[in-house]
């Protein structure tokens, strides 16, 4: 067993232990914002400050876990000796990706990158990721040790329902974020040609239409815009994570140019174009925006 393998299992158990009080506080919060901004300048429900409380607590009494990082958090917090590496992790969480969709009720989930090296840290750099998906169900989907696993999180624990988890060969669903307006040409052009190959599916968490295209096959991507060339997505907290977990699913990811686990991360809250799914639709994507 690799020095660690233990850790990480402790930061998964922890996490799965935790989403049931994330989910529990979501009714008494639901239309309740804490009257800040998070470091990326977006209003934060108390939602998103109750369960960022709730994995810091809980993650940073793991032994072992010595960073903890959140889009909710300006800075990097030290929570055990040491740095990351023989033995020792670090964690980079977004607590509650989607808690805009609390006030229409749609899904939302929470997003886990396990690191063993100092945040920021770039995607090759992750030892595990994962995503809580608060649906008609909890689900907790895990990319470790080159695999995908699916788990159901009841009480807290986590039971296995599907492992070595593959995107589908034939793509079914897409989702694109962004104003179409604000859409360069190149990807515009794009999205034409796969609306008419794909079904839409859109929620706005980016966990549950990442998690549709996992389950049916096809492409999720919040591009560069004319008004945000970086994208709106954070690298560290949703980019990176989440494309460890499609890669490892056999699919592919891109900020356009190259993989998202390639990107070298320059600053915590750093944005990037985020595409990913079946490596066909990616490959033609990256051909698009390179004409």
């Amino acid at each position: 067993m690799a020095p660690h393998e233990s850790v990480v299992d402790d930061v998964l158990e922890t996490v799965a232990a935790v989403a049931p009080d994330v989910r529990g506080g979501l009714p008494g919060r639901r239309l309740t914002e804490a009257g800040v901004e998070n470091p990326s300048g977006e209003t934060v429900t108390a939602a998103d400050v109750h369960a960022d409380e709730l994995f810091f607590e809980a993650l940073g009494a793991i032994d072992g876990v010595v960073e903890y990082a959140s889009e909710e958090r300006e800075a990097v917090a030290d929570t055990g000796d040491g740095e990351p590496g023989d033995g020792r992790v670090a964690v980079a969480i977004d607590p509650l990706d989607g808690s805009s969709n609390l006030a229409s009720n749609n899904a939302m989930g929470t997003i886990v990158g396990v690191a063993d090296d100092s945040l920021p840290a770039a995607g090759t750099e992750l030892v595990a990721a994962a995503y809580v998906l608060y649906g008609p169900i909890t689900t907790m989907t895990v990319a470790r040790r080159g695999s995908v696993t699916t788990y159901v999180v009841d009480g807290g624990e986590m039971t296995a329902v599907e492992e070595d988890v593959q995107l589908p060969d034939e793509p079914v669903v897409y989702g694109f974020g962004g104003r179409v307006p604000d859409w360069p040409d190149a990807f515009h052009d794009y999205a034409r040609e796969v609306e008419t190959e794909l079904k839409l599916r859109y929620g706005g968490a980016m966990v549950g239409d990442v998690n549709q295209v996992l389950s049916y096959g096809g492409i999720f991507a919040y591009p560069a815009l004319e008004s945000a060339p970086n994208g709106k997505l954070r690298l560290q907290f949703e980019g990176a994570p989440i494309a460890k977990i499609i890669e490892a699913a056999g699919g592919a990811s891109s900020n356009g140019e190259q993989s998202l686990l390639a990107v070298e991360p320059t600053e915590l809250h750093q944005r990037v174009p985020v595409h990913v799914g079946n490596t066909g639709y990616v490959d033609r994507l990256e051909a698009a925006l390179a004409d």
